[in-house]
């Protein structure tokens, strides 16, 4: 049941996020809350049968802002690489 609390952190941190991050225009509202989502589900999964406790801080930091980190890098990434496509796109047009 502690998942959901840690699946409604990185969604709610991940909105954060994708206002945080530039280029809201070049991808969807939902990209950085749904990669955080699922890392964090993930993670949290993942540490659980490791056998890491819920009442370990570490669980709950790399599951709430481990996940958000790494989305916000992955957004970070697609922003990039969607404006070099439209440059080498606007470019082979000779805009």
């Amino acid at each position: 049941m502690y998942i959901l609390l840690a699946l409604v952190g990185a969604c709610a941190l991940g909105i954060a996020a994708h206002y945080m991050i530039g280029g809201r225009e070049l991808r969807g509202v939902a990209l950085t809350p749904a990669v955080a989502t699922a890392l964090a589900a993930v993670v949290y999964t993942g540490l659980q049968w490791l056998g890491v406790g819920e009442d370990s801080i570490w669980l709950w930091l790399a599951s709430v802002v481990g996940s958000v980190g790494i989305a916000a890098v992955a957004t970070v990434v697609i922003v990039a690489s969607r404006r070099r496509s439209d440059a080498a796109a606007k470019a082979a047009l000779g805009i």
